[in-house]
């Protein structure tokens, strides 16, 4: 029978074109199809790099050639496709400054001792980020990392990157961020300091119109621990907000007042809900807590300073723990009123950052401890800045143009001691 040879410039047929030679064996699927593409691609990509820094192609006698190849070495490199087994050319440079002397080239694209391509960390540190250990990395990623082992050392190497991104964000000006709202809350980590695992705080800071958020390892929640971290950031060239919105632990309100003397403060009504439960007999609870809900709750800054005389007036003689806890707050729980009534649910508490606090620890639900402050503090930063943890906008976001507006005043700067500058 004669062959069809229609279409095909050549004179050769269609099916003669798809044959495979003897010996060869054809990939039996897709999968393997880019695998092997993947590998050509690679092989091609580096020879190509090898013949610009020589500045001459294979067997080129003439032209201003640098320098000349030596041969191949064997290359495993883990891909998105898997273990990709490479055939890498080698070569060696002449080194112009010293007459006579070489040195060995080196690819940029596969860098020496390269193990994985960056898809392949990345993989791994998205899985790590999403509260995977060791044992659980293997088992996600199987199918891409299939024999390859991956050890624990190897997932710390990749994990203390991070904490080079973390110290470069460190040293980023927050001079050309115009924060309006500062919310202010710690987390509760457990940390091996001094060879003992103790439970440390966390300070967080989440800035409304500020891009991105603050972490820091800090010994205590003390007035000295919450100021060094605002001085920290008013180093940075943080300028004073608006409105500070705290969890009304002891000494977060006193470094506030020290640090940004002109930024007004809103206690979260939350945690004083709780502080005045703390200090409430079971039996008056619901009515206590009905009766606090009038105050931070009123449709009106009146009709909650109403609210507020009617609760001292109620339980001052029945539970006065519970009515010395709610002078404590003081003014500084109706703050919100003097702000757009669209903002007084996301300003009356700090649930904003508490979106945060509740991210990470599910995160560090898989880990007993963490061996340092940096190591907890880097992991924080990496679930932030990678994106896992997406914060939605300010319920009356649009209403923050009139806010400034309404507030604009010179910037003042924020009060600094030159030891923390």
């Amino acid at each position: 029978m004669e062959k069809d040879t229609r279409n095909t410039p050549s004179g050769r047929s269609t099916l003669a074109k798809l044959a495979v030679p003897v010996g060869v064996v054809r990939p039996s699927s897709l999968g393997e199809l880019i695998h092997v593409a993947v590998r050509r691609a690679i092989e091609q990509a580096v020879e190509d790099e090898l013949e610009a820094a020589l500045g001459a192609p294979w067997y080129e006698r003439g032209g201003e050639r640098r320098g000349y190849r030596n041969g191949s070495r064997e290359r495993s490199l883990t891909g998105p496709t898997g273990p990709v087994e490479l055939t890498l050319p080698r070569g060696t440079l002449f080194e112009p400054r010293v007459a006579g002397s070489s040195r060995e080239w080196r690819s940029e694209l596969v860098p020496r001792y390269q193990r994985r391509m960056s898809e392949v960390n990345e993989a791994v540190l998205a899985t790590y980020l999403s509260g995977g250990n060791t044992r659980h990395l293997k088992g996600a990623l199987r199918p891409l990392l299939k024999n390859v082992p991956l050890s624990r050392s190897s997932v710390s190497r990749l994990v203390g990157s991070i904490k080079s991104d973390l110290e470069a964000w460190r040293k980023e000006s927050l001079s050309g961020l115009n924060v309006v709202y500062l919310y202010l809350d710690a987390i509760a980590l457990r940390i091996r300091s001094a060879g003992k695992v103790s439970s440390l705080p966390v300070l967080a800071a989440v800035g409304v119109l500020a891009n991105g958020e603050t972490l820091e390892a800090c010994g205590s929640e003390s007035t000295e621990a919450w100021k060094g971290f605002l001085e920290q950031m008013v180093a940075r060239g943080l300028r004073v907000p608006l409105l500070c919105v705290v969890d009304g632990g002891p000494g977060l309100p006193s470094a506030v007042g020290s640090v940004f003397r002109t930024s007004k403060v809103q206690r979260c009504a939350v945690h004083k809900l709780r502080n005045l439960e703390r200090k409430a007999p079971k039996h008056a609870l619901d009515e206590i807590r009905a009766d606090y809900h009038r105050i931070v709750y009123a449709k009106s800054e009146e009709k909650a300073h109403e609210g507020y005389a009617a609760f001292e007036k109620k339980w001052a003689r029945q539970c006065p723990g519970v009515v010395a806890s709610l002078h404590e707050g003081g003014e500084e729980l109706l703050t919100f009123f003097s702000f757009p009534k669209s903002q007084w649910k996301a300003l009356r508490t700090t649930n904003v950052i508490e979106r945060l606090n509740e991210e990470f620890r599910r995160r560090v639900k898989t880990q007993c401890s963490f061996p340092d402050e940096e190591s907890a503090t880097a992991l924080l930063f990496a679930l932030v800045a990678s994106g896992r943890i997406k914060l939605r906008r300010l319920d009356g976001w649009k209403a923050l143009a009139d806010v400034v507006s309404l507030n604009h005043h010179p910037q003042q700067k924020p009060t600094q001691n030159k030891a923390a500058a």
